[in-house]
């Protein structure tokens, strides 16, 4: 199965892709490591770009991410199953996603939404307050960081599931703003529908 986890940051996307690829035993592909592994190992401009976006508490822009997941999407471990979390964040970064792997012949059987309220998503966040990198002083969680982000993320949010729900792909909606138990639950039951598909 190819599965997409799409919500705002701080609904549990992460966590609950940790839980669902333990149960599956299958990968989680992550726009965050990507751009993190960029920052640190790529010496040209996607490198530069990345440790930019870091260093501003940015987004990273659609055509750099486009790069980092060609060559992601070539590795070994994502010929297979996965779980996608932190991508697509937009409706252009879902339909590259769409023709990327259906030239590799699968395409995404399930997105789960994960759906929170805005002001719960940042009072999450800014009780997360993850530094800019191991160690740094400075946040990439600062509340002013943390509202462009989930204002662009809202900006994109209706497309994304517009788009979803006219290409026919199982969408899941979710209560996020549960407990960890709580929505994992209803993953599970919406995996096992998706596999009787």
């Amino acid at each position: 199965m190819h599965i997409v986890f799409f919500g705002p940051e701080g609904s549990g996307k992460g966590t609950q892709a940790k839980l669902l690829a333990d149960e599956l035993k299958i990968p989680i592909l992550t726009s965050g490591d990507l751009v993190r592994d960029a920052a640190a190992n790529d010496k040209g401009i996607i490198g530069a770009v990345c440790k930019q976006a870091l260093d501003e508490g940015k987004y990273v822009a659609n055509s750099e991410m486009e790069v980092l997941w060609k060559w992601r999407l070539k590795e070994d471990d994502a010929k297979g199953a996965w779980i996608m979390d932190g991508y697509p964040r937009n409706v252009d970064q879902v339909k590259f996603l769409d023709d990327k792997i259906d030239k590799y012949g699968y395409k995404v059987e399930l997105v789960i939404f994960l759906d929170l309220p805005e002001d719960v998503s940042y009072d999450r966040l800014i009780k997360r307050g993850r530094p800019m990198y191991p160690g740094s002083t400075e946040l990439h969680d600062s509340p002013e960081r943390i509202k462009s982000r989930l204002a662009i993320y809202k900006e994109g949010e209706k497309e994304v599931l517009d788009y979803y729900t006219k290409s026919g792909v199982k969408l899941v909606h979710i209560n996020a703003n549960r407990s960890i138990e709580e929505v994992h639950n209803d993953i599970m039951k919406a995996v096992e529908e998706t596999k009787k598909i």
